[in-house]
């Protein structure tokens, strides 16, 4: 969400803002990178209409938490609810995320 919030300004992506070499964002909440992502645009004058974000994972299945997923990113972002969408897919035992040797996720941003 904080690439696709990013690329939608035109502000580059994550790892300019906040590289993984720096020891200041080392185990860093990922709460606290969308916090100052959402800083970032509002200092550039944008606004984020919604986001549409998947998850595509074998397990755990994520479907009951994605109403609590919503709630913590419309809060941390100031935006609806309605304003996030949060899908959750897995990719038929394809790939690595297949194999549940990791997970990959998505988004898009509109802003304006």
């Amino acid at each position: 969400i904080c690439d696709a919030l990013l690329g939608a300004a035109n502000l580059g992506d994550i790892g300019f803002h906040f590289p993984d070499t720096s020891s200041e964002y080392k185990n860093i909440d990922s709460k606290i990178l969308l916090k100052k992502v959402v800083e970032l645009l509002s200092k550039e004058n944008y606004s984020i209409g919604n986001i549409d974000s998947t998850v595509c994972l074998e397990n755990p299945k994520i479907n009951t938490r994605i109403p609590e997923m919503k709630k913590t990113l419309a809060s941390v972002m100031k935006i609806s609810e309605n304003d996030v969408s949060i899908k959750a897919t897995t990719n038929e035992k394809l790939g690595y995320v297949g194999r549940e040797e990791g997970v990959s996720a998505y988004a898009v941003a509109l802003i304006f």
